[in-house]
């Protein structure tokens, strides 16, 4: 298995929300990953192609990945990944587990944890893109057990350990959302370059990795939004931002406040990311893409309504159902934005 040659001017990045069918899409010569939501997403067993088990809320549209065509793919196991000589997309899938005599509570999502990770920096490595810049985690339970069994908190000390001694100064952006389907099983995918981005932490909020011990025995491992590298056509990556600010959840009683909040932060996060890229639009617009994870059912319409009027067609997004990894918080935003 070689690796792709490496791509002359930097990567390129597209991110779209199209009403389309997979095939089509995967037809395209430079399509990276496409993406389909809920138990009635569509299948293909084309590499790029991933099911997100995640209910959307409203119009069920694909999220596409364009790079830089022609892109290779394979599987390798459970593991599958495409690549255009620029950016690497790869997903792991796992059933988790079964827990072992003797073991903590929740044992069994921080052996899969560990096995993943170490399994996705090898690939990587291998494949030539050692630089992660983007990382998503999905998994079942997110908030069940209580204090350090909690799942999310084992989830915490899984990725660490199979993380090993990677320096904080490459963590990459990242989400880790609880689906709510009841499959005990383990889906990270992320986006990795042969070329270094830059991490960016935001002003409003404590750098994750040095939140207290009170929210567990290990900090999560990643950044608030990483740059992209130089030279390139990309936009910033949102991390996975909630109503936190310090390191703090704030307004549990209120979905509203909650929103508010977070796209406060994500004003401070633009911000920060300008001092270095001045280029970068001020504020979401035509060239961000949102995905909006809401906790509860009943809050999903009260969310779109919201969103549909600070932003109308400006910014386009998806609307997903899905838990968050404090109990107390209740929407949760990721993205792109150029």
């Amino acid at each position: 298995m070689s690796a792709a040659p490496a791509m002359v001017g930097g990567p390129h990045l597209d991110v779209d929300y199209l009403d389309a069918d997979p095939a089509q899409l995967l037809a395209q010569d430079d399509t990276l990953a496409v993406f389909g939501f809920g138990q009635d997403a569509p299948h293909h067993d084309d590499p790029r192609y991933l099911r997100v088990a995640l209910e959307p809320y409203g119009d069920r549209r694909l999220e596409r990945w364009r790079g830089v065509g022609p892109v290779s793919s394979g599987r390798d196991g459970d593991l599958a990944w495409s690549e255009d000589g620029a950016l690497q997309f790869g997903v792991i899938e796992l059933d988790e587990p079964e827990p072992l005599p003797g073991e903590p509570a929740n044992g069994e999502i921080r052996r899969a944890a560990d096995y993943l990770y170490r399994k996705l920096l090898a690939f990587t490595a291998q494949r030539g893109y050692p630089h992660l810049l983007r990382i998503w985690n999905y998994l079942d339970g997110i908030t069940l057990g209580h204090g350090d069994e909690e799942r999310y908190r084992v989830f915490c000390v899984g990725r660490a350990d199979g993380l090993g001694e990677f320096p904080t100064a490459r963590l990459p952006a990242a989400t880790a959302i609880g689906r709510v389907d009841g499959a005990r099983r383990l889906q990270v995918y992320w986006l990795a370059s042969r070329t270094p981005g830059a991490p960016l932490e935001n002003p409003r909020q404590v750098s994750a990795y040095r939140y207290p011990r009170r929210y567990g025995p290990q900090s999560p491992s990643f950044a608030r939004a990483m740059l992209p590298p130089l030279p390139a056509q990309m936009p910033l990556l949102l991390s996975g931002t909630a109503a936190v600010v310090g390191h703090e959840s704030r307004h549990a009683d209120s979905v509203l406040a909650q929103l508010e909040e977070t796209l406060a932060n994500f004003d401070s996060l633009l911000g920060a990311a300008r001092q270095q890229r001045p280029g970068l639009p001020t504020a979401f617009g035509p060239g961000s893409r949102l995905k909006v994870y809401v906790r509860d059912l009943p809050d999903l319409p009260i969310v779109a309504a919201e969103l549909d009027r600070r932003y109308g067609d400006r910014v386009p997004r998806v609307l997903l159902h899905a838990a968050v990894c404090r109990h107390e918080l209740l929407v949760e935003i990721d993205g792109v934005h150029g």
